[in-house]
């Protein structure tokens, strides 16, 4: 039984008419960059996650970069992160001059471990860089108590968590601002590449959208150097006519959680850990094997069987050559990111999955560590 990863294409025919549909008025009007479309966006997402403003981009990490540079974090400075999340969190840091400084992480929920952070913190550091990881946000009151102590900026990267909630609050809304990706795959995906940008600062939402076209707010004027960074009517309009879908959606990420917790909970596999203090959007649904042999065979299994799968991530951060030939930068020893190292993978989890389905892939890798 062939079974995805994650079924965009059934996504996409159960609203084959809004979204084609969206499809012709932009071609129609020819109407591309920027305009009404990705300003409807723009106030929709900031309603949905309860901020004050919202500033669309090209994708998430560029959000994440034009944070950073719009709160002046540069050279010399450093910011505090998570070894283990997609390389962009980090790589965000490095565009702009900084130097990611990573801490450990929790077991189970694989965020960063917030009561591993202050002891990070030096007379650079400028600001900590929270990763809501597979749609779990992090212990943000925590968090935030140590940055007002410091002095310090606090950006989340919720590029995986929108719809996420921390004490009734949704993810975006917690930090000084914070960056969410639209890339296909994410819980609510475009039809390419997007990002966008929340945040209660007015000042600083102008002086992102300014960074994110070319250093500008009066075409052909120019009072900064900034990016291309700019989000197009049609992603715009394929993400307005998702976002009304998205709770129900996560709801069936949820429900596609229990049952694999029910259906893995004997197979010496360790499942997610939920924290008590939100509600999970469950980007991936990740278990974590013994051993990597382990987590190799039980892939293997999957693969062989049609099932979807993949590897997050094979490497944490501190880990990749990339950061290790830094002349800035001293890999730390993390010993919980680096056990993760090539044995937390992910099933298939995505909103419509059938309890036939969930069963087929936990006969598989039941079978498999038998």
């Amino acid at each position: 039984m062939p079974i995805p990863l994650l079924d965009l294409k059934a996504q996409y025919l159960s609203l084959k008419d809004e979204l084609d549909a969206v499809w012709a008025d932009v071609m129609t009007n020819a109407a591309f960059i920027a305009g009404p479309r990705v300003a409807e966006l723009e106030r929709a997402v900031a309603g949905y996650c309860g901020t004050e403003h919202a500033v669309a981009c090209a994708n998430g990490t560029d959000g994440l970069f034009l944070i950073l540079a719009a709160m002046g974090i540069g050279k010399g400075d450093e910011v505090i992160t998570t070894p283990f999340t997609f390389f962009a969190t980090a790589e965000a840091i490095c565009h702009v001059g900084a130097t990611p400084v990573f801490v450990d992480i929790e077991p189970g929920t694989y965020n960063i471990d917030v009561t591993k952070i202050e002891a990070a913190v030096t007379e650079r550091t400028k600001a900590i860089m929270p990763v809501h990881i597979f749609g779990q946000c992090v212990d943000m009151d925590a968090v935030s108590v140590i940055a007002a102590r410091h002095g310090l900026r606090v950006i989340e990267d919720a590029c995986q968590a929108i719809g996420a909630t921390y004490g009734g609050r949704k993810a975006g809304s917690m930090g000084d601002a914070a960056a969410f990706s639209f890339f296909p795959s994410k819980n609510l995906g475009a039809a390419g590449d997007g990002g966008i940008i929340t945040t209660d600062d007015g000042d600083l939402a102008a002086r992102c959208r300014k960074l994110a076209n070319h250093g500008t707010s009066r075409k052909y004027f120019h009072d900064a150097l900034g990016v291309n960074s700019r989000l197009d009517a049609l992603q715009a309009g394929i993400l307005m006519a998702k976002l009304p879908h998205l709770e129900e959606w996560n709801e069936q990420r949820r429900a596609a959680a229990a049952v694999y917790d029910g259906l893995l909970q004997d197979t010496g596999l360790e499942l997610p850990v939920v924290a008590a203090h939100g509600v999970p959007v469950y980007h991936l649904y990740v278990v974590k094997s013994p051993s990597a042999d382990v987590a190799a065979r039980v892939m293997g299994a999957l693969t062989d069987a049609g099932i979807g799968t993949a590897l997050y991530y094979p490497l944490a951060l501190h880990e990749q050559e990339a950061f290790r030939t830094r002349e800035d930068f001293s890999a730390p020893s993390l010993p919980v990111a680096e056990s993760c190292d090539g044995r937390t993978f992910a099933l298939p989890a995505f909103p419509g999955i059938t309890s036939e389905q969930q069963r087929e892939v936990a006969r598989v890798v039941s079978e498999s560590l038998a």
